[in-house]
Formats: structure tokens, sequence, C-alpha cells
């Protein structure tokens, strides 16, 4: 059977928890407490239900991933967009292409409801492919100390970020 893409459930909360806890557990770069930045985005204003997406094989869920809303604000402007964090997927089911299945269904229901971008902190290797650039490029800062390569931004529609430029302000869920 074919890996599905659905919206989260409420009843897959547990699962998920799991998920997101066993991906991350052996990354050096992570702090191992995604799995709890997904619990405290959901209870956001942050929060989208249609881009929490769950990767399903068989009733399993195998892969996560979430994209909640951000800000990013200048001395003049704020503008609305969305950050990606975290995707997930099971170790035993990496390098199968799921992550970039759940990434392509993200970007698409994102443009769908109207968002232009999405910004992250990430694998410099991993992301270009989907179409991500050092957020530098389009004037984008973080407010916190990350290397360029791994500060990206894409553009979900053509000119995205046209006259966009700012620091990012993450909500405040991601630093409780």
């Amino acid at each position: 059977m074919p890996i599905q893409i659905r919206q989260e459930q409420p009843a897959d909360y547990p699962a998920v928890f799991t998920l997101v806890e066993h991906a991350f557990s052996d990354l050096e770069i992570s702090d191992h407490t995604e799995q709890f930045l997904v619990e405290r985005l959901r209870k956001s204003d942050a929060f989208i239900p249609e881009l929490s997406l769950v990767a399903e094989e068989e009733g399993k869920i195998v892969g996560y991933i979430l994209l909640t809303k951000l800000k990013i604000r200048n001395e003049q402007q704020e503008f609305e967009s969305l950050s990606l964090a975290p995707v997930a997927v099971l170790p035993e089911y990496q390098r199968q292409g799921i992550g970039a299945m759940l990434i392509e269904q993200a970007h698409r229901i994102a443009k769908s409801l109207g968002y232009t971008a999405v910004i992250l902190v990430g694998h410099e290797n991993y992301y270009p492919r989907f179409g991500y650039k050092p957020a530098s490029t389009f004037g984008i800062k973080f407010p916190f100390e990350v290397p360029e390569a791994n500060a990206m931004a894409v553009e979900l529609v053509e000119n995205g970020l046209a006259g966009i430029r700012g620091t990012v302000m993450y909500p405040p869920a991601f630093f409780a």
C-alpha cells in the first residue's frame, strides 16, 4: 500500500509525539525537544490545522510535517509567512522520499491557502532541492545566530518575497 499524506487529527497526537521524538533522537544538531515544540505550536495562534500533515502507511504514521504562522518585521511593516518546523520521518522509513512527499504536499496546501513563502532553519544540503535559498538572498534575517547556509526561505509563488525584508519573528511557542 502506498504512502498516504493526510491532515493530522487529534487521535494522531500520541503517535506523532513518539515519531518526532524517535526521528530526532540520534541527531547531534537537535536539542531533542522537537516533540514538545509540536505540542506547544498546536495550542498556539500560529497553528494551521490544514498544514499539520502525517504520512501514513497501512495505518501506521511514519512521517510528519508542520507549517505554522510567523511574521517578518522591519521598521515600517510586518508580513505574514510560514515556518517549517519540524519535518520528521521514522528512522526505518528515512531515505525513501517520505520527507519530500510531506514538504511538497505542505507547500501545495500552503499555496492554496494564500501563503506566499516558507522560512526554515535546516540542513543546507537537503532543502535546496525544494527551492529553498539562503534567507539573506531575500533580505530576511533571523533573531538568533544561525549559519547563513542553514537559514532558508522559499517562495511558493513567483515573487512571493518581493519587497519583504526584515527579521523573522517566531511565535512565543517556539521559545517556551
